[in-house]
């Protein structure tokens, strides 16, 4: 391979910044409560006491999970009265989401 397409490579990868970025997602993924916030979120907007309900899970360990997605601006807050509702906070991060589930659930197939 010459120079030129070694350079031509290296042009196609995104900034440090950015490959820190997706590295901080990629590890927030890492966590099986994380996961399964994520998918419920994916089938509605809720509040900390309904995860606690479904989950069987601690309010300490949901708010932490919350916090680490929040911080990553993976999952979003609006308050509704005295309740913070969290949501997922775009599209391109639930098609992210569903496309690992597709693949791994694929794989699992085989």
């Amino acid at each position: 391979m010459d120079s030129k397409q070694i350079g031509n490579l290296l042009q196609n990868i995104p900034d440090s910044d950015s490959i820190m970025r997706m590295a901080a997602v990629f590890q927030a993924l890492q966590s099986e409560t994380r996961l399964k916030i994520l998918f419920l979120l994916r089938q509605k907007e809720m509040c900390v006491c309904e995860f606690e309900q479904v989950l069987s899970v601690t309010q300490s360990a949901i708010s932490h999970g919350l916090r680490t997605l929040s911080q990553l601006d993976l999952v979003r807050v609006r308050r509704e009265g005295k309740f913070t509702i969290y949501y997922i906070a775009d599209e391109h991060f639930r098609t992210l989401i569903e496309m690992c589930l597709e693949h791994v659930e694929e794989k699992h197939e085989l």
